[in-house]
């Protein structure tokens, strides 16, 4: 449903705008104020997508919701030459689905009246949260799009992926998405760091340090209650020059082993075998607050658990302190 289909109503209209370009923290910034002078509505999505709540900027402008998208885009063109494709429904998820679906520079507007004959016959991936193990389980079971999972009886889909999982995905293929667009700055970001008491060429050591500050990064995301969906290490080196990698998290995240794991992949990376190392700093950016990010479905039970264990770990430290639990790899 791509062009404009008339005036919009008063239901929810969510527009998400791909940016077709490479973002700094001060250029994001810039365009999240100018987002603003439409809609207080805007929150980043990083790296390089916003999204807006249009529905009180409609009377106010007194055009229809496809309408107001084209303006916004216009203005991205005009004033810093970012070309971007756009997607317009009725909730989030739903637009993030239509701005996937829309080839560079076009908009595609997905009204509410039109949303489940639009997610039929999509692929079940295009749902958020459908990871590879998902997928693989579904399609063992010639179950390949959105439609196949909305005709199903709930309890055979409960059979396939179990209760929890289940429900949450039939919850999106049938568009359903409650989350509002929260705004929030986009340049948040988090830093923890070491410096060493002598320059260090052990790279046990290396791994031990990385390791702890990557874990303090998720006890300080889920005391904020916010996931992350960059890291970056930095490591400074004896003679004061230093290297930075920074990795996208297949999904934003809290949850100190996917965080370790990903920076401690950094590290490997680096290869700092015969390296003199003086100071390291992990830093969390792309910010979210939790309970508007999705997080994978998973069809592990030991992921339920460890997120659990996790979260007593997280008590037992606000009662007792920060070195009450540990990871074992941390313990003297």
């Amino acid at each position: 449903m791509n062009g404009m289909n008339g005036r919009g109503t008063r239901q929810r209209h969510i527009a998400h705008l791909h940016l077709h370009t490479s973002l700094s923290e001060t250029r994001y910034a810039d365009i999240i104020e100018l987002m603003s002078g439409i809609t207080p509505h805007v929150q980043a999505v990083p790296p390089n997508a916003v999204q807006l709540d249009l529905t009180s900027a409609l009377r106010y402008f007194d055009l229809s919701p496809y309408e107001v998208v084209q303006l916004a885009k216009l203005r991205l063109k005009a004033l810093y030459g970012i070309d971007s494709s756009a997607g317009l429904a009725g909730n989030r998820m739903l637009a993030a689905m239509a701005a996937d679906a829309s080839a560079p520079g076009d908009t595609t507007w997905v009204p509410t009246g039109q949303a489940a004959e639009w997610l039929y016959p999509r692929p079940v991936t295009a749902l958020p949260g459908v990871g590879r193990t998902t997928a693989d389980t579904l399609r063992r079971y010639g179950l390949h799009t959105i439609g196949q999972i909305t005709d199903l009886p709930s309890a055979t889909l409960q059979r396939l992926l179990g209760a929890g999982p289940a429900r949450l995905l039939a919850e999106r293929a049938r568009g359903h998405d409650p989350r509002p667009v929260t705004p929030a700055e986009p340049a948040a970001h988090l830093i923890t760091d070491l410096v060493l008491e002598r320059d260090c060429l052990d790279p046990a050591q290396h791994h031990r340090a990385v390791l702890g500050l990557a874990d303090r990064i998720g006890q300080r995301l889920r005391g904020d209650s916010q996931v992350a969906g960059r890291l970056t290490l930095t490591v400074r080196y004896a003679d004061r020059s230093s290297t930075t990698r920074t990795r996208t998290l297949p999904e934003p995240t809290a949850h100190s082993p996917a965080l370790t794991a990903a920076a401690l992949e950094l590290l490997a990376s680096l290869g700092l075998q015969r390296a003199r190392v003086r100071a390291f700093a992990v830093r969390a950016d792309g910010l979210l607050p939790a309970d508007s990010a999705y997080r994978q479905l998973s069809l592990d039970p030991g992921d339920a658990r460890a997120h659990a264990a996790e979260a007593a770990a997280d008590r037992a430290r606000r009662r007792f302190g920060r070195q009450a639990v540990r990871p074992a790899a941390l313990a003297d």
